[in-house]
């Protein structure tokens, strides 16, 4: 009968994956207790090894990509309850609630400005760039930033909300090159600090607060990597509110992961540890939530682009990992290494996609020409 070990070593091998190899994707094991502890606990137990130096990679996000590509778990004999249990409180309970929904602002978003200045681009945007011909961060995040007002239709004069504005770089980027007028609204406290700041002297005005409390008129409305924290209860909901505070003739875009499968919970290491409460959307829990209450425009799919947008913010973490480490400590920046990582392997893996989603309403008149 083949040990634990064995077992491990022949399903990675299957990869072409060695443990204790020299390759830069190969794992290198410092605890012989990690096969056990992977069995017990799964994902939840592999990242928390990982985050206290169990075990290492050079190429991480290679590991993962190979790891998540080949689906290498359903070869393993892991035996998890806690994920069951996890599941079951996840279908039986909204974790999205308005008081559940600030978990994620308190634990993630206000970690400190100064922390996703050190790994995020010029504009701090927290999301996938568009590299369609761009060759840098800054470059893709500002295509990003315009192939997003050029899918508004935004003109000057014109009422943006933007919902989970971040730190601020689209109601920024709205108001300074199209003379829009913008509302962003955000959970986290530090964001709406630091995006008052950058929009200081332009007609943005930043709120904290729930949109679930917002009852106005706008022309155009963004929302931009929020929808993964909304939760599948909640979809008809924020639906039901981007039509109420749409103006008859507007346009709502939603910039958001999608995944290929419906998910009613989440992997449970991110829950822990990154977004607790967030949730990635299929296609068609999205679209039966609009149902009667807005009209397909474009769906434009490039989630490959959020690979590089990934080892991009990994370049700044390894490149001020020692700053970040006299602040935090070292299990934090390796939590954060193997969380974008593991998030770039799931893009490059095409276990999860990038969608720009253009609604309008019913009522709204003439051809929607996409752009690209």
């Amino acid at each position: 009968m083949k040990s634990l070990q064995q077992i491990f070593q022949d399903a990675f091998a299957s990869i072409d994956i060695t443990i204790n190899g020299d390759k830069p994707w190969d794992i290198q094991v410092h605890n012989p207790k990690l096969y056990d502890r992977i069995v017990s606990e799964g994902n939840l137990g592999f990242g928390e090894a990982y985050m206290e130096g169990w075990w290492d990679c050079e190429a991480l996000d290679e590991f993962l990509f190979k790891v998540l590509n080949d689906r290498l778990h359903s070869k393993l004999p892991i035996q998890n309850l806690g994920f069951l249990f996890f599941v079951l409180k996840a279908k039986y309970k909204n974790l999205q609630t308005k008081s559940r929904s600030k978990e994620v602002a308190f634990k993630h978003y206000d970690l400190g400005n100064e922390l996703f200045e050190k790994i995020l681009d010029k504009q701090m945007m927290y999301s996938c760039g568009y590299w369609k011909t761009a060759t840098n961060p800054d470059d893709a995040q500002e295509a990003k930033l315009d192939l997003i007002c050029r899918k508004l239709k935004l003109e000057k004069g014109m009422t943006l909300l933007d919902i989970g504005c971040g730190w601020g770089g689209l109601s920024r980027y709205a108001a300074e090159k199209y003379g829009v007028t913008v509302t962003g609204i955000t959970l986290s406290e530090e964001q709406a600090v630091f995006a008052r700041e950058v929009n200081k002297g332009l007609a943005v005005d930043i709120r904290v607060i729930d949109y679930r409390d917002l009852h106005e008129k706008f022309d155009r409305i963004a929302a931009v990597a929020v929808t993964e924290h909304i939760g599948y209860r909640n979809y008809r909901k924020f639906m039901e509110m981007a039509n109420e505070n749409l103006t008859k003739d507007g346009i709502f875009l939603i910039h958001t992961i999608g995944g290929n499968h419906d998910a009613k919970n989440t992997e449970p290491w991110i829950d822990k540890y990154i977004f607790p409460n967030g949730m990635v959307p299929s296609a068609s829990q999205l679209s039966k939530a609009w149902q009667g209450l807005f009209i397909l425009e474009d769906w434009h799919n490039f989630g490959p682009d959020y690979d590089p947008t990934l080892m991009a913010w990994i370049h700044n973490l390894e490149e001020n990992w020692d700053s970040i480490k006299a602040d935090y400590d070292e299990s934090f920046c390796r939590m954060w290494r193997y969380y974008l990582c593991g998030s770039a392997a799931s893009f490059r893996s095409r276990h999860n996609q990038l969608w720009q989603i253009v609604l309008t309403k019913r009522v709204h008149l003439g051809i929607y020409e996409s752009v690209r």
